[in-house]
């Protein structure tokens, strides 16, 4: 009979401790979180406050999980489980295309166009930027990591299962380069909330890498992306599948339009490893039999659309995809760019525009939806939380989803990112926001509002 070796008995004796750590700190959580909440309700029954002792002592708690978390008794867990009434999955499009003079040194053209300065502030303190409609927090930059744990925890609180990010190829052209970068930086953070998420190419990059002789062609170009996208995100853990298959979609295609084209693509990619395609509504046929589906996007026949979509597509697509939007208004002339531009509107209605896309035959006849967008202000199709509509898409989305969080729940997750930026140099409030979030992602949304309680009160 083998008998372990004194390094194996240390190993195991070091894994029960941490077992048992995790576990004390749990249940040494629950009864101080119990006790504290208790003595509020007996001491402050007018209102939802904390006593300063009581927030103090919160404060003591966290330095001593810090401390533990430093040793390595405390090991942090990946994934953020969520229950839904709807088992409908729900991705949002999402536009990894923003600088700002904070975060990046200067202002990127999503929030400038060619005549837009965020620099100049209103009378309300509001940047000047290229968009209707105003983000809660102010413009940002993609690459910022707060703004990304504030954009996923925003979507995890409403239901989302993850995002289709618009991609313009693995080439430092334009600000393809950027787009490219900052879409690589959100990957951790959506590994570790235990989100998915999955490629919207275009292939008119392809066209222009071609006229650049960046490639010898667009077939070669349109190859060459796609052996980045298989290399460096079919490889993810969290690439959004579909029965088992890797989803990519396609803005088109354009330029690309035979057959035999998309062939040439798809061989360079592994026989097992073909992902289920995408093409934009009533362009399957550029792709031929590379085709799984379609996907419908934002028209100015609005719910005709829709209709058309469904009645016309439904029957011929193996995977049906439903779109919904909170409505349309283009900044693009206003801001000065000539291509892209629509100036038809779709109006929100207070929000009805939302919960009738949503709702528009999605729950019995699409396989999935994907929402258009979640911060397209250039085209005035974002979900993302503004100073116009606040909470109010994702309410709506709270509720089709099924989940149990509330705009209270959306809340913290805002504050937590608001508590970021006042305190960005302070090292310590920083350690304390590291533990918030971390009780954000474990569902412990009433420890995580009482740490920004007591940072907002003695910081």
């Amino acid at each position: 009979m083998l008998k372990p070796s004194n390094s194996i008995i240390v190993c195991i004796i070091f894994l029960i401790l941490l077992s048992y750590s995790c576990e004390k700190e749990d249940d040494y959580m629950y009864s101080k979180e119990q006790q504290i909440e208790d003595e509020s309700i007996k001491e402050v029954v007018q209102d939802s406050t904390f006593t300063d002792a009581q927030l103090l002592k919160v404060l003591e708690e966290e330095l001593e999980f810090i401390a533990l978390e430093k040793q390595g008794a405390i090991v942090d867990i990946s994934g953020m489980d969520i229950v839904k009434e709807n088992p409908k999955k729900v991705y949002v499009h999402y536009m990894p295309w923003f600088q700002s003079k904070d975060f990046d040194g200067y202002w990127g053209q999503h929030w400038t166009m060619t005549n837009q300065n965020p620099d100049v502030k209103d009378e309300n303190g509001n940047s000047q930027i290229a968009s209707y409609y105003y983000p809660l927090i102010g413009p940002y930059s993609s690459c910022d990591p707060d703004l990304q744990e504030y954009h996923f925890l925003m979507m995890k609180l409403s239901g989302v299962d993850g995002v289709i990010f618009d991609w313009y190829g693995s080439r430092d052209l334009k600000d393809y380069g950027l787009i490219k970068k900052s879409t690589e930086t959100f990957i951790d953070t959506l590994e570790d909330l235990g989100m998915e998420f999955s490629i919207m190419y275009e292939d008119r990059v392809a066209k222009q890498a071609a006229q650049e002789s960046l490639s010898k062609d667009i077939v070669q170009a349109v190859k060459e992306d796609f052996s980045y996208i298989n290399k460096e995100y079919f490889s993810s853990p969290q690439y959004m599948k579909h029965n088992d298959k890797n989803m990519l979609f396609i803005f088109g295609p354009s330029h690309l339009t035979t057959q035999n084209e998309w062939n040439q693509v798809f061989n360079i990619l592994p026989e097992d490893n073909r992902p289920d395609f995408l093409t934009l509504w009533a362009s399957k046929d550029n792709v031929g039999l590379n085709a799984t589906g379609e996907f419908l996007w934002v028209d100015k026949d609005h719910l005709l659309a829709h209709d058309y979509y469904y009645n016309t597509y439904e029957s011929t697509n193996k995977i049906t995809v439903g779109s919904s939007y909170p409505g349309f208004k283009s900044f693009y002339t206003k801001g000065g760019w000539t291509e892209g531009i629509n100036d038809w509107v779709i109006k929100p209605n207070q929000g009805h525009t939302f919960v009738e896309t949503l709702n528009y035959t999605h729950h019995e006849r699409s396989d999935f939806i994907q929402i258009i967008t979640w911060n397209d202000f250039g085209e005035g199709t974002m979900i993302e939380p503004t100073q116009e509509f606040g909470f109010t898409y994702l309410q709506v989305l709270q509720q089709y989803t099924g989940v149990t969080f509330t705009p209270d729940d959306l809340q913290i997750a805002l504050d937590l990112y608001k508590t970021r930026k006042k305190h960005k140099d302070n090292r310590r409030v920083q350690r304390y926001l590291n533990r918030t979030y971390k009780y954000i992602k474990r569902l412990k949304l009433r420890r995580a509002k009482k740490i920004l309680k007591a940072i907002n009160r003695f910081y």
